[in-house]
């Protein structure tokens, strides 16, 4: 199994914050977010390697790399000279990926789970199912892409930042994927993941539920919110 940690992103909706600081790097009580993701996989023996994507101010996350995790192997990265997208990223890496199983991330997300559970969650799929979307239950759901599910628990539509949502359970932009997903993606070279890769497989993903802990950060409001929230969880621990 390996993992790809997407980290490119300009971060422009958290400024002045990213203007210095690449959004993958934004400190949760003084440790980097990419960190946290990182640490969920690395000492995983399933997983064979992590690859992490740059493009906004990537010198800084090759140097944070090279200090905290200089002697992790596992650890590899893609720089992009142009953004290529969620699924352009995949699509453009292929040969790494191929045939593999993949864990798909959006680094820029704070999250707190059990990856055994959301691997097992993948191994128990239905048979037709291609890859496992975690969901997570949203406090603004017109700002997320919330899913409708069949009694399976299979994902049979999104609606994605809509007024009126059917619910409040959301595509937590972290996925695993069967190495046919790959495929699909290299034969029809995708290059977002939410608005071609999932369409596609519409119908064909199960679903996971993270209780403990998910939130997008992109904002200043949300980051903070995510600061008091996670020391939260930290107290209670």
């Amino acid at each position: 199994m390996k993992v790809v940690l997407l980290a490119a992103g300009l971060g422009t909706r958290l400024r002045p914050l990213t203007a210095t600081v690449p959004k993958c790097l934004v400190p949760i009580h003084g440790k980097p977010l990419l960190d946290f993701w990182i640490e969920k996989f690395v000492h995983r023996e399933d997983v064979s390697e992590i690859y992490i994507n740059l493009h906004y101010l990537h010198e800084k996350v090759v140097q944070h790399l090279q200090t905290r995790w200089l002697h992790e192997p596992k650890i590899k990265t893609w720089f992009e000279p142009d953004l290529l997208g969620t699924g352009g990223t995949v699509c453009a890496h292929a040969r790494e990926l191929a045939g593999e199983t993949v864990i798909l991330v959006h680094a820029d997300n704070l999250s707190a789970f059990d990856t055994g559970h959301f691997v097992q969650a993948f191994d128990q799929r239905p048979a037709t199912a291609a890859m496992t979307m975690m969901l997570f239950s949203t406090d603004t759901p017109q700002s997320c892409g919330i899913v409708e599910l069949d009694d399976r628990g299979v994902v049979i539509k999104m609606h994605e930042k809509v007024a009126n949502p059917p619910g409040n359970l959301a595509n937590g932009a972290v996925y695993i994927m069967a190495p046919e997903v790959v495929d699909a993606i290299v034969e029809h070279q995708f290059s977002d993941f939410s608005t071609e890769v999932i369409p596609h497989f519409s119908g064909r993903i199960n679903s996971w539920v993270n209780t403990c802990y998910h939130r997008d950060i992109g904002t200043p409001e949300s980051y903070q919110k995510a600061l008091n929230d996670f020391r939260q969880l930290i107290d209670n621990a």
